[in-house]
């Protein structure tokens, strides 16, 4: 049996390459796709926006009530998100939120919806950038009171509208959990004085179409340790979005990460 899954964003350069790889993966059957109201590609085939050709079903604002998707991908934006949020708690559909961008409120949101049905909330869904949000642990952990600065560097395209990234947050978040750092340094300007131990550093850098590239620095007197990770292409995330689909499918109401599905 296929799974029936639906694209939240689907129009978006995300979305399109979600439509374009769950067709070709035998696991799928693509049952939904939605925008926002406004959106001028709103009733055209998803595949023929995708460049796949026709796939029978038309992008639309309102989520049909048949056929039921056993689970929906969202990569929209955080507005969408939250109006989305409503359907699948009210029909309880398992929902991948790959979205980025939340503020803390909504975030509180979309985790008390997990009390209504499975969702998955993750600030990155490559597989290899989830693994590395695990070896920074382990290197915070390792380097602690050992005397190293840490400093966070991102990259991505023009167009990304929010700042620093959902996963430069999270590595900075897992780095303070294990080393006590409070404060955030957002970039440096001016005489700031030499830098303090209680910060970590924040790097944006907004060029072309990069579709992302995270470094983490720990740095001390004498040496550097750098993990980094370069997306080659939006297919990594795409890719990872699908693999943590096929894992919620059938899972009860709750909330899970990609560490669980790399099983960590």
């Amino acid at each position: 049996m296929k799974i029936a899954i639906g694209f939240h964003g689907a129009a978006g350069r995300m979305g399109q390459r979600l439509v374009t790889l769950a067709r070709e993966d035998a696991a799928f059957r693509v049952v939904a796709a939605l925008e926002g109201a406004s959106n001028p590609k709103i009733g055209q085939d998803a595949g023929e926006v995708a460049g796949i050709g026709t796939i029978g079903v038309p992008l639309s604002h309102e989520l049909p009530l048949e056929p039921k998707p056993d689970v929906i991908v969202d990569f929209s934006v955080p507005e969408g998100t939250m109006e989305l949020l409503k359907v699948v708690t009210a029909r309880q559909i398992p929902l991948v939120v790959a979205t980025t961008g939340f503020t803390a409120e909504q975030k509180a949101e979309i985790l008390a919806a997990a009390h209504q049905t499975a969702i998955l909330f993750s600030p990155n869904m490559s597989l290899s950038v989830n693994v590395l949000f695990e070896l920074t642990r382990q290197a915070a952990q390792m380097l602690k009171d050992k005397d190293f600065d840490v400093e966070i560097i991102e990259k991505h395209h023009r167009f990304k509208k929010d700042s620093p990234s959902g996963t430069a947050m999270q590595f900075a978040r897992i780095v303070q959990e294990v080393q006590g750092q409070t404060e955030l340094r957002h970039g440096r300007e001016g005489l700031v004085g030499e830098r303090p131990r209680t910060e970590i550093g924040m790097h944006a850098v907004r060029v072309g179409d990069n579709v992302g590239e995270h470094e983490i620095l720990f740095s001390t007197l004498g040496e550097t340790l750098e993990l980094v990770h370069r997306g080659h292409s939006r297919d990594s995330y795409a890719r990872g979005a699908l693999a943590a689909a096929k894992f919620l499918v059938g899972k009860p109401a709750g909330t899970y990460s990609m560490r669980d599905v790399l099983g960590l």
